[in-house]
């Protein structure tokens, strides 16, 4: 990659095109809405996602048209370096490619290795048409190494790790959108400093679009990113990162994006490493990432989002210190950063199961072995659930479901103490496990499951979690269903004893 430009953009330049974007998103975004919320509707909702109506998931589609506004701007008006439009427009066109292969999922699921496999060849094209990086300097030493071909497959894992980092962590109203709008402002900032045109115009002009999206996006949400969204900033940042680094070197530039990101990347890594103890697949949705845990603790949306926007303020600060300071601070941040995750986990209650690693491992073997048996019983019963729109066959499959995993009874409560019990023929014998899930995206429903405390703690979590995903899953398949048929009584059967009912405590 050849050296930034010789122009510099004043600060004026840059608040006018964050203000322009704010200005052109504003009003847009309501639009948008509207026109997408019938598709929001036919798509549904899926069981890991918090918000329990239909949102459209477009708002990535007004981002994108204000990036290539915004880039055919800077290139007629700005003094664009010549020796830099045809990276600029290598930006453009892989970025908004990038857009349209999450937009694409969007609309029709194109399932996780179709979308891998795209990304992958987006980031390909990326090397050649923007540049790749092309030496590495350690931050302890302060050599510098050249990478000569090695620079292109870590180029491409440098920006499909972008790619779907801000996309994991679109699981919570505003939160997404929050923290790409500080990383754009940390960008813009890095340009002006760096003296590049485009990308200082594209982060800014992003950055007010983001405030304008934010408006939509705050709980409770009216538009999500979506994939598209997603896809697009988390895209077009690792892309600003490289592209805003001296000669593609793993400078200040591009390590500061990283501490800004420390949120999504801690939280994908927690992911993954419970994904594969767990024998899960790992790009397997789940309701334990991080805002999960806080919504489980009591916090409601906007407590929860607050609390990790202060979390990722202060990792853009220590952004902004890497990039004054250079990369040699970046492993004394680095540890300040940990000190500062370790001392505010400890004070959650959730956290304190992360830091039992012996306990944790040791039971590794055993929560693998029915994380497969629960999965095909799982796939079992979705199937099931295709075949019959029966309510009273459904809840028998259910339980058959329900006795292989080896719960003592569950209870699924609806509105109105509407109530139906699942029980073993067996009397329960104490101590008994008990966990309550509600589906929220169902009317409200709740399962209240128990069973025997001979089944470890986390093969019990481990079991709720699938077996109520299953049944919001076979809800959704059989077709629609009132919800007082899911508590009558079979014809010519009796009504659930009360005092089988009236055993299980209210959630």
């Amino acid at each position: 990659m050849s050296e930034v430009e010789p122009y510099k953009l004043g600060a004026w330049a840059v608040w006018l095109y964050a203000g322009a974007g704010l200005a052109v998103a504003w009003p847009v975004y309501p639009l948008v809405i509207r026109w997408f919320r019938p598709w929001a509707e036919r798509r549904g909702i899926s069981f890991h996602q918090t918000h329990v109506t239909p949102v459209p998931r477009a708002g990535g589609v007004v981002l994108a048209l204000l990036f290539f506004l915004a880039a055919c701007s800077a290139h007629v008006w700005l003094p664009v370096h010549p020796d830099r439009i045809a990276e600029n427009w290598g930006i453009v066109v892989t970025a908004l490619a990038m857009f349209g292969l999450g937009f694409w999922d969007d609309l029709r699921p194109l399932g996780a290795r179709k979308k891998l496999v795209g990304q992958i060849l987006i980031s390909l094209a990326a090397c050649f048409l923007v540049g790749r990086i092309e030496l590495f300097r350690n931050p302890f030493t302060n050599e510098v190494v050249s990478l000569g071909w090695w620079g292109v497959p870590l180029t491409v894992l440098w920006l499909v790790a972008f790619t779907n980092l801000i996309n994991l962590i679109d699981g919570l109203d505003g939160l997404a959108g929050g923290l790409s709008l500080m990383l754009m402002a940390l960008l813009a900032y890095v340009g002006m400093q760096t003296a590049a045109v485009f990308p200082t115009v594209a982060a800014a002009t992003m950055a007010g679009g983001l405030i304008a999206f934010l408006r939509y996006n705050f709980p409770p949400a009216r538009i999500y990113l979506g994939d598209g969204g997603a896809y697009f900033l988390g895209f077009l940042t690792g892309l600003l990162a490289m592209r805003l680094s001296h000669k593609g070197t793993v400078a200040a530039a591009l390590v500061a994006p990283l501490f800004a990101l420390a949120l999504p990347i801690i939280d994908t890594s927690l992911a993954i490493l419970r994904r594969g103890l767990k024998g899960l697949p790992l790009f397997r949705p789940d309701r334990q990432h991080i805002h999960h845990k806080l919504l489980g603790e009591g916090f409601n949306q906007r407590q929860t989002v607050l609390v990790l926007y202060g979390f990722s303020l202060v990792a853009l600060l220590m952004a902004f210190g890497v990039f004054w300071a250079g990369e040699r601070t970046a492993p004394l941040f680095l540890g300040v950063l940990v000190l500062l995750m370790i001392l505010g986990a400890s004070r959650l209650q959730f956290a304190r199961e992360w830091f039992a690693l012996g306990r944790f491992l040791g039971s590794t073997l055993e929560v693998r072995k029915a994380a497969r048996y629960a999965l095909a019983l799982s796939q079992w019963f979705e199937l099931e659930a295709e075949r019959t729109r029966s309510p009273q066959r459904l809840w028998e499959d259910f339980g058959f479901l329900l006795r292989k995993l080896g719960y003592t009874r569950v209870l699924l409560r609806g509105p109105g103490n509407q109530e139906r019990l699942w029980a073993t023929d067996a009397p329960p014998r104490a101590p008994l496990r008990r966990n309550v899930i509600r589906l929220p995206h169902h009317g409200g429903l709740e399962l209240v499951f128990e069973a025997p405390q001979a089944i470890p703690e986390r093969v019990f979590d481990l079991n709720n979690e699938l077996a109520a995903e299953a049944w919001a899953k076979a809800l959704d398949k059989c077709g629609p269903l009132a919800p007082e048929t899911l508590f009558a009584s079979p014809a010519g059967a009796p009504a659930p004893e009360p005092s089988k009912v009236a055993s299980l405590p209210p959630a």
